[in-house]
């Protein structure tokens, strides 16, 4: 099977080597060189497929890409579910972390390594893909619960609203529940990489997390902060 990405990005001399990479390893890319083009596209799919992945440049010459992804998520039906991974050439982390806070499954500062792209699209598509979790197995916690067949979370019976990323770093400590976990041993759990230096990419999403798990995100009884060494998800909940 042929998966399809969707690439906005306003420079074509890296579009066309990133497609031409990309599609020597099996992938049917999609350019748009504008954030109307590409949000156009994607409005009108529903006779269509839609891409398995958009690969989403942070800067745009008529729209910021940020809003370009928050346009994204507020689409009807399964075109909010598509991860997005964003290429992004400034220096300040600041446009990262709120380029993850509202839905982006990953990211990559520019300039970058074609093998490292494919590497990031490949890791983000496989979290993505239904049934890669262990078929018919559900964590509960209390009025948590963790569907891994279905790749969905409830609290108090309300669904949880969160990316496909955020999923996997959820499912990595709730089945090490009790157990204190480095931000490196989190990210090795779920993306089989250690953190960059400086990288706190997992506070961001851990932030999220909490704000569509806990009743007191501020307050929080799952997902508890261990200065100075990481994160655990408590055993013991509500």
């Amino acid at each position: 099977m042929v998966e399809r990405l969707l690439m906005i990005e306003d420079d074509h001399r890296l579009a066309q080597m990133v497609s031409q990479y990309l599609g020597q390893s099996g992938f049917e890319i999609t350019h748009m060189a504008d954030a109307q083009s590409g949000l156009a596209y994607l409005q009108g799919r529903a006779a269509e497929p839609l891409p398995d992945l958009v690969v989403l440049d942070l800067m745009l010459p008529d729209m910021d890409g940020l809003e370009v992804c928050r346009r994204i998520r507020a689409l009807p039906g399964a075109a909010a579910q598509i991860p997005v991974l964003m290429l992004t050439a400034k220096g300040d982390p600041m446009d990262r972390i709120i380029g993850l806070e509202i839905g982006a499954d990953d990211y990559l500062p520019k300039p970058f390594e074609p093998r490292e792209l494919l590497a990031r699209i490949r890791a983000v598509l496989r979290r993505h893909a239904p049934g890669a979790a262990a078929p018919g197995k559900s964590l509960r916690f209390g009025s948590l619960e963790i569907d891994q067949d279905s790749r969905t979370v409830t609290a108090a019976g309300q669904a949880c609203d969160l990316t496909s990323y955020q999923f996997d770093l959820l499912l990595a400590l709730a089945e090490r529940a009790g157990r204190v976990l480095t931000r490196d041993q989190i990210m090795e759990a779920v993306r089989g990489r250690e953190l960059d230096a400086f990288d706190r990419s997992i506070d961001v999403h851990m932030g999220r997390i909490r704000a569509v798990i806990e009743v007191d995100a501020k307050n929080p009884k799952r997902i508890l902060t261990v200065r100075g060494v990481g994160y655990v998800f408590a055993r013991q909940q509500d």
